[in-house]
């Protein structure tokens, strides 16, 4: 028996650099150099003049922290404003926010499943949603990627008097969308509950921005709760839940990630309002999000996507981290994904489209991803 109790993490690590699969911290600077298509930056506002004063103004007000739970110091007058011009601008009755996106699909979906209950979660759904399903302790079934038909025959042989049904609105890793009116008809008919958690559809579909569920004509359906984050298109941090008035009573009451957890700090929730303050005076940056994905695509040889997300599909997970380093040693960010972000086989390039891109950064993103991706593809073609 070995002595060193941990020994077998060295393994493990051994196995993943075999893999390709070994990540590593890197710290970015203040002024980096790079443009950046890797971030969720959708909106381009996480340095807009009005977003970084409202996070500012926060902290002089309310100071660095919120000092507590929510349920004990950590709620302000700003967290509830931001809860309410969330549900109005999403066209749900209420908001809850919560420290971030994760806590707000973890608290969602432990507090409204349980024992004697039913998950059905398509199997593109976010990691969140995932770690959600595993401490729900309900009956978990997971629906193959879209498939509606599937979601029908799951809920109609179910024995579970409540069901929910979990689901993201933009899929993060493909960038595609989940069918959400035909899935709401779906859990309508057989009882159920659908959530759609918005954090890559806020601020880039729906009429200027306000989402897949808005623009599928589903806000504000007793039926539907929405889950979302702040810090991507909104450019700040934390979470929140759009619902009907007593799903967020239920929640208070319930959801651990609420209760248990400190508040979101003042200068997250005062760069959220700002960044919603800019978004409604300028509802067009939603638009010019998809036509710069449109033409991030073109320049990419992929095909047009329905979000911000370009995914350029490379197979092995070596030849897609050696892409996204060459693209960063050319002066472009992009992300790379490698299992187990996505499936064995389809390690890619994540390319992310920005509101504030210009014609000259376009440009750039031709001067550098052409060639990267001739030469990644070529040597995706050699047999090994």
């Amino acid at each position: 028996m070995t002595t060193d109790p941990l020994a077998w993490l060295d393994d493990r690590a051994a196995a993943r650099a075999s893999a390709g699969l070994r990540r590593r911290l890197r710290a970015r600077t203040a002024q980096a150099a790079a443009l950046d298509l890797a971030s969720n930056d959708y909106l381009g506002l996480t340095r807009h003049p009005e977003v970084v004063a409202g996070a500012v103004d926060a902290v002089h007000r309310w100071g660095a922290g919120s000092t507590g739970s929510r349920l004990v110091t950590g709620t302000t007058t700003d967290h509830e404003l931001l809860e309410t011009e969330l549900a109005e601008f999403t066209g749900f009755a209420s908001g809850l926010v919560f420290a971030s996106g994760y806590a707000a699909n973890l608290g969602a979906v432990t507090a409204l499943a349980g024992r004697g209950s039913l998950i059905v979660s398509d199997a593109g759904c976010h990691a969140s949603l995932v770690d959600a399903c595993r401490l729900s302790r309900a009956r978990i079934e997971i629906a193959p990627h879209r498939d509606t038909a599937a979601v029908r025959r799951l809920l109609a042989d179910r024995t579970e008097e409540r069901a929910l049904v979990l689901t993201d609105s933009v899929f993060s890793a493909d960038g595609d969308l989940a069918p959400l009116a035909e899935l709401h008809r779906v859990t309508r008919a057989h009882g159920a509950v659908l959530l759609v958690d918005e954090a890559h559809g806020l601020g880039v579909r729906g009429t200027g921005g306000r989402g897949l569920v808005q623009e599928a004509g589903l806000a504000g359906e007793p039926d539907v709760v929405v889950t979302a984050t702040l810090s991507k298109a909104l450019a700040a941090q934390g979470g929140a839940v759009l619902a009907g008035e007593r799903v967020r009573a239920h929640l208070v009451d319930t959801a651990r990630t609420m209760i248990f957890d400190t508040g979101l700090a003042p200068a997250a929730v005062g760069a959220a309002r700002a960044a919603l303050r800019v978004l409604r005076r300028d509802p067009g940056l939603a638009r010019r999000v998809l036509d710069h994905a449109a033409a991030i695509a073109r320049i990419a040889g992929v095909a047009a996507p329905d979000s911000a997300v370009v995914p350029v599909v490379l197979g092995d997970p070596r030849i897609a981290y050696d892409a996204a380093l060459a693209c960063r040693e050319n002066g472009l960010e992009v992300g790379c994904f490698r299992p187990p972000s996505v499936p064995e086989g389809t390690s890619r390039l994540r390319i992310t489209a920005r509101a504030d891109l210009s014609p000259a950064d376009l440009d750039t993103i031709a001067a550098v991803l052409t060639p990267v991706l001739a030469r990644s593809r070529a040597a995706d073609a050699v047999p090994v």
